[in-house]
């Protein structure tokens, strides 16, 4: 992460203007991340989570520095690791997890479970199962707020495995002939399941694919909540001006395996340790406490009130019921009283 962290060392000046509220935003969100996270795995582990089930333990920061960079009308987009990002938008987690129970009170009606999050009022247009699906599909989210003129975009993840995919190509291209306010986001965390990256391609900086393409491309530390701030904060902008995408690569790790029926054997302990030296919540924390924004006893307040937050989730799923057989047939075709016409 040599090269990451110099762009790091280069940013540090402009932590400056970050002050209390924002750090304690950062840590609350962060936190809550975490812990619904750990009590998911917990719950899968007892069997009341079913099918598949991917952590964002490690990766917080991406997700609550983007919405903290960002207004309320953007979009965002995601893959199926997608627990983080509807909590950071402040998506209520008695919604996701029933989702993840596969409840009628779940956020998706109980018929997307953990890959298929969705949150229409806070701009969340969803997980997505197919690997890089989900770009093309922001390109078009981003398109359409430019087609309307909101002055909205759409921020785009993927994984470092999708940028292997053709739909990433042809959507650069047209996002940028077109200059559509989309902020592409590589959540690199070094594994695509369980391959790294160096053994499936010579091009390891991947933000350098954008280069193809003419389009602003940078690598950010994306263990840091504060460069992940910046960086989107500052491709936000030039998406609102209407000089078109910008590509991120986010430097960041997971500390769980792929999914939950993955054992990470393919990794090191001292990988892992290494990482866990730059938890991006630890090092918010530290802040916190070395400029005094919060004493201990204040952030141990906010975590009590997280834990209380997170059981009262399990207790909402619990208690919650299961979708009527009916609901299968519900929802699987749109209709509309209008045509789309771009004319």
């Amino acid at each position: 992460m040599a090269e990451v962290k110099e762009v790091a060392k280069a940013n540090t000046d402009q932590y400056k203007k970050f002050g209390k509220e924002q750090y304690m935003f950062w840590y609350e969100n962060m936190q809550l991340i975490r812990k619904f996270e750990e009590k998911a795995g917990q719950l899968y582990g007892q069997q009341k989570i079913k099918g598949f089930c991917h952590l964002y333990i490690g990766q917080e920061a991406c997700a609550s520095g983007a919405v903290s960079a960002l207004r309320k009308g953007d979009k965002y987009i995601t893959t199926y690791r997608d627990h983080g990002a509807p909590l950071a938008l402040g998506t209520s987690p008695n919604a996701i997890m029933a989702e993840l129970y596969g409840k009628a009170t779940g956020c998706s009606k109980g018929k997307g479970g953990s890959m298929h999050i969705f949150d229409k009022e806070n701009g969340f247009a969803g997980g997505h199962g197919i690997v890089g699906g989900q770009i093309p599909l922001g390109a078009g989210l981003a398109f359409a707020e430019m087609y309307n003129k909101t002055g909205n975009l759409c921020v785009t993840y993927m994984g470092d495995g999708a940028v292997r995919q053709g739909a990433l190509h042809e959507t650069f291209n047209m996002a940028m002939m077109w200059k559509i306010p989309v902020i592409f986001v590589i959540e690199n965390n070094g594994y695509a399941m369980g391959t790294s990256v160096k053994r499936t391609s010579n091009v390891t900086e991947l933000y350098t694919i954008g280069e193809s393409y003419d389009m602003p491309a940078y690598a950010v530390d994306a263990m840091r909540v504060e460069e992940v701030h910046i960086a989107i904060a500052r491709a936000a902008e030039r998406a609102r001006k209407g000089e078109g995408p910008t590509l991120l690569e986010f430097k960041t790790y997971r500390y769980k395996g792929h999914s939950m029926s993955d054992p990470a054997k393919y990794r090191t302990k001292e990988e892992l340790e290494s990482y866990k030296l730059q938890d991006p919540i630890e090092q918010v924390r530290t802040v916190i406490l070395k400029n005094k924004y919060a004493s201990e006893a204040d952030l141990e307040s906010i975590d009590n009130k997280i834990k209380v937050a997170v059981e009262e989730s399990v207790k909402f799923a619990e208690e919650s019921p299961f979708p009527d057989p009916s609901e299968a047939y519900k929802d699987v075709y749109v209709q509309t009283d209008y045509p789309f016409n771009i004319d």
